[in-house]
């Protein structure tokens, strides 16, 4: 039966959000190849329902299923664990504490502090104590309530302020700095001082955590997981069991979401399930239902910020001080490099002038906060917007005024120079940051419209409107330096038909269909032809985790590494053996297009097909597989210095986002958002597109709706959709208006030009935050810069309205209202 699509409907049918944005079927290139718009290499399995995720493969027939006993408690001294009853429940096959563990307790990624069950100290709610594995699921999480738990009870700090200045910290505090920020502060003509609270996020992937563990016949694992890091979860479930790492394998086809979650978060459900397996000798289940995942697991990272910043006359910054301190919770996780990120943000688009920035990482009895996309900075970041906004309302300027003049720039009139951050990296591409302001003020009619906003408020008391333009410029490349490495495997088999694996791992973002896209245009083939198998650890080792926006840059380039190669033995094989056949071929004019080997030019051109000279090659004994890797250049960082250059290039961007807030009861809608954002040369346009708009709205939710909310007690409230509100459909905008910066290749070497797309544009979501505190301005003329922390609730813009409104004098009260 024929189905109905939007291509059978008139236009003005198709509901479609204003703007012009391109669909994914708007190709530019019928081959396919990077550089051209292709729909996701899952799409049509997705909407079908084919594509396969963890709870998807078939279990065998004796399969145990896994549920686990988490502490009730946020901090106290576990006294007794009984689980007589939990063995003897109808159904259960085994159950493990931390003494069955054969090999290592301790999981920490980086830094030791993830003991992999709790065995004596209690440190937040949701905490491993013990699992059970059972014949079914429900009878699993029926035995796992027999537990008998008594925990010595101890005060909890759910308070990383507090924490910080009792100096308990997961990590060492860390300092850049730049020139003489103090004198700065004494000689400038204006200091302002602020802080704000940035509240954290939870992942909410769609697919939640899930692993699916079979026992080898040579004592290892197989391990099926949703997973942004298989090879760190091979390394701990090898050493959790006390196996060599080549018993150990990983395999993931691909996550329904991961966000940075899944980056080590996703390993102790692996190293619990492949530790019942080898004592059982059955395949072992785990799925976490979504109430446990969010209480077991760790979130975006909350901040406190400070600023203290010193300006001239026209709002130039000339130095200062910043403090981000990092809610870590109980464990350092990835926190030492979160708050690093969060520290090398803090300027975002901006030259700081001589400057401090001090990042603090605060213990907290909280589930061990991790990864999550910005990988902390967007959280470094929402200090300084905030710092341009209240500069801004200082001394009555429009903010955009306030942010172009501090944009990165080559130097300042009296010679300062101004393109180096506080970390000691130039800002290359310094024009780029001014053209994309530049261009989305032009067509966003930014300045037409703030007459528009301004004329509108002053009439309308109690609706008001807001209006915010802001940038973006975001580091790319893991600030651990070896990490910034990645291997591919290429096969083509005699048909012609070719197989890419690669270290990364997809989650929706499209990184298959860009390394697919890769190949197809090294050997000239049609997309079709490239296919893409899962991400497995026996195929590539040693792989990083698929983050920092560096998917596409690492693998794509060690794609195109093995495809090059492989593509020159090609070259050569036919010089020699066609010369024979085909009264000679030119080495040097050979190329690959169109499913063909073309050599020469004109009349003198040969074109054998793909699939022939494959054969003739495979005939020939000639091998067609390569490997390939990559390995970032330039990039080096002393954190003894606090000096280096931590990221290969910047990304940029920038968004114009326009409110309408109630001020009687804080309610509050986006109506239109304009995003420039820059990608290099794009790898394939519609998908960065599409990843532009979900990290919008994904970061507006971040910064508007998404409150994570704990209990005296220290317990998770928001622990499922009824108490935590991700952004829907009904948030978008209604005009949505997405461009890509044209023109500007990336200054780097990067895969074909062009620039990561993950993470950078998540921080747009900041306009709609500023686009509120400018609505809320108006209830004060623009003369004062309202306080508003995130999320930005209807609760908590109702009561910055309040607080407004107390503070502001009427009109006859005013100075510039006495009497003569």
């Amino acid at each position: 039966m024929r189905t109905l699509t939007d291509l059978d409907l008139p236009r003005d049918k198709t509901r479609r959000n204003q703007g012009d944005a391109p669909l994914a079927r708007e190709t530019v290139d019928p081959q396919g190849g990077a550089g051209s718009s292709r729909a996701h290499e899952s799409a049509v399995k997705h909407v079908t329902g084919r594509a396969a995720y963890i709870d998807d493969i078939p279990s065998p027939a004796d399969t145990l299923h896994v549920a686990l006993g988490l502490s009730p408690v946020a901090h106290g001294r576990l006294t007794r664990l009984d689980l007589d009853a939990v063995r003897a429940a109808p159904g259960v096959v085994d159950v493990i504490t931390l003494t069955d563990v054969p090999g290592h307790t301790d999981i920490g990624p980086v830094f030791p502090g993830d003991p992999l069950f709790a065995d004596d100290e209690i440190s937040y709610v949701g905490q491993c104590l013990f699992a059970v594995a059972a014949k079914s699921h429900r009878a699993a999480r029926l035995a796992a309530q027999a537990a008998v738990v008594e925990i010595d009870e101890q005060p909890a700090c759910l308070d990383p302020v507090d924490a910080a200045e009792r100096g308990d910290f997961v990590r060492p505090t860390h300092t850049h700095e730049r020139g003489d920020w103090q004198q700065a502060l004494t000689d400038a003509p204006h200091v302002l001082e602020g802080e704000q609270f940035v509240g954290g996020q939870e992942h909410f992937y769609l697919e939640g955590q899930a692993c699916l563990v079979q026992p080898t016949e040579d004592e290892g694992v197989m391990v099926y997981t949703s997973n942004q890091h298989p090879s760190e979860t091979q390394k701990l479930v090898a050493e959790v069991l006390g196996i060599p790492f080549h018993a150990v394998t990983m395999e993931m086809r691909r996550m329904g979401g991961g966000f940075g979650g899944k980056e080590t978060q996703a390993s102790p459900w692996a190293c619990i399930a492949a530790l019942l397996a080898r004592r059982t000798g059955r395949a072992t289940r785990i799925r976490l239902p979504r109430a446990e995942d969010s209480r077991a697991t760790g979130k975006r990272h909350p901040f406190h910020n400070r600023y203290r910043l010193g300006f001239d006359d026209h709002g130039v910054l000339a130095g200062g001080e910043i403090t981000v301190i990092g809610d870590c919770g109980y464990s350092p996780d990835l926190s030492d490099a979160i708050v690093d990120r969060a520290m090398f943000h803090a300027d975002n688009a901006y030259s700081l002038g001589a400057a401090r920035v001090t990042g603090q990482r605060a213990r907290t009895h909280k589930a061990s906060n991790t990864a999550f996309r910005g990988f902390g900075g967007p959280q470094g970041m929402m200090i300084i917007e905030r710092a341009m906004d209240d500069i801004a309302r200082h001394l009555g300027e429009d903010p955009l005024t306030i942010r172009q003049r501090n944009l990165y720039r080559e130097k300042d009139p009296d010679g300062t120079p101004r393109d180096v951050t506080h970390y000691g990296q130039r800002v290359e591409q310094l024009s780029l940051l001014q053209d994309i302001v530049s261009q989305l003020e032009a067509s966003s009619d930014y300045w037409a419209r703030r007459r528009e906003i301004t004329a509108f408020n002053a009439q309308s008391p109690i609706i008001k409107k807001g209006l915010a333009l802001t940038p973006v410029k975001f580091g790319i490349s893991f600030t651990v330096q070896h990490l910034n490495q990645a291997g591919a495997l290429l096969l083509v088999y005699t048909d012609g038909s070719v197989m890419i694996n690669h270290g990364g791992t997809e989650m929706g973002q499209g990184l298959h269909t860009k390394v697919c896209q890769v190949v197809a245009r090294e050997l000239g083939l049609d997309l079709e032809r490239v296919r893409i198998s899962a991400t497995r650890t026996d195929k590539v080792p040693n792989t990083s985790p698929t983050a920092a926006s560096s998917g596409a840059d690492l693998n794509g380039q060690a794609a195109r590494d093995a495809a090059s190669k492989l593509r020159e033995r090609l070259f050569d094989f036919a010089a020699a053996h066609f010369d024979r056949e085909a009264g000679g071929l030119d080495r040097e004019a050979m190329r690959l297009e169109d499913g063909h080997l073309v050599a020469g030019i004109g009349e003198a051109e040969t074109r054998i097909p793909w699939g022939e000279l494959v054969q003739a090659a495979y005939m020939a004994r000639v091998s067609l597989s390569e490997k390939g890797f990559y390995a970032t250049p330039l990039i080096h960082y002393d954190r003894a210095t606090g000096r280096g250059r931590p990221f290969y290039y910047y990304a940029h961007g920038a968004a114009v986002a326009e409110v309408e807030v109630d001020t009687l009861s804080g309610e509050y809608r986006l109506s239109r958002a304009d995003i420039l954002h820059d990608v290099g040369d794009s790898l394939n346009p519609a998908i960065d597109i599409g990843q532009i708009e979900g990290a919008f709205i994904q970061g507006m939710g971040w910064l508007t709706s998404e409150e994570l909310k704990w209990n005296d007690a220290g317990q998770l409230v928001s622990d499922g959709p009824a108490t935590y509100k991700i952004p829907a459909f009904g948030d978008l905008p209604p005009t949505f208006n997405v461009d890509l910066l044209q023109g500007h290749p990336n200054s780097q070497a990067s895969i074909y030009r062009s620039k990561a797309v993950g993470e950078p544009p998540f921080m747009l979501g900041i306009s709609v935050w500023s686009a509120l505190r400018d609505a809320l301005a108006s209830l004060a003329d623009y003369r004062v810069s309202p306080a508003l922390d995130t999320p930005a609730t209807p609760e908590r813009v109702l009561m910055a309205a309040e607080a407004l409104r107390r503070a502001e004098p009427s009109p006859a009260a005013r100075p510039d209202h006495a009497p003569a």
